[in-house]
């Protein structure tokens, strides 16, 4: 996706050979309109004669654009918590989720409310690495006898095994930006071939 090439390279900033910090466009401050175009595109990549029912994604960074999918899809939006909040029963779907970005497990949660086995779920997050968030949130709705329609990530770390572990649990799999290499402080795309 042109657009959100084009936000990566002017104000993405890269920290080393693996990570890329967005904090600037995508997961602290949120640029709107891109957010907006992110959501069209993953309806276009999506689109398929079964309807999907349900968006989820994980608080808070996938919130912005499973929002905007969402909402281009007509289809209510569900994130997994991080937290179990105080008004949150037991009644609830869990699965454990690792963030190579923090360093630590997080048990997310989903109320049993909010998917059925009667959904089609599309999937949504920020960034794709080592794979365990997508796998985490599949968990959740297949717990709830629901089915994956796909996992759409707005970011790959393409020299991270996440993509290879999705389509190899047999999900499928769109990403937005596909990043072959941060080395030298650069940003490579996979569809590239000179360092931008």
């Amino acid at each position: 996706m042109k657009l959100l090439k084009e936000e990566i390279l002017s104000k993405g900033i890269v920290l080393s050979d693996g990570v890329l910090k967005v904090d600037s466009f995508l997961n602290h401050q949120i640029n709107p309109i891109l957010s907006l175009e992110m959501g069209k595109e993953f309806v276009k990549r999506f689109h398929s004669e079964d309807p999907n029912t349900k968006v989820l994604t994980i608080e808070s960074s996938g919130i912005a654009p499973a929002f905007t999918t969402a909402l281009e899809l007509g289809v209510e939006l569900v994130f997994a918590r991080k937290k179990k909040s105080l008004t949150m029963n037991d009644n609830v779907y869990t699965a454990d989720v690792y963030s190579f970005t923090k360093q630590e497990t997080n048990t997310i949660t989903v109320s049993k409310d909010f998917i059925t086995e009667s959904d089609r779920v599309l999937i949504i997050d920020d960034f794709l690495a080592n794979g365990q968030a997508a796998l985490g949130l599949a968990q959740i709705v297949e717990q709830a006898g629901g089915t994956v329609s796909g996992i759409g990530i707005v970011i790959e770390k393409s020299f991270q095994p996440g993509r290879q572990v999705l389509l190899d649990a047999g999900y499928k799999v769109e990403s937005l930006a596909r990043i072959e290499s941060l080395k030298n402080n650069e940003v490579r795309f996979v569809d590239e071939t000179v360092l931008v």
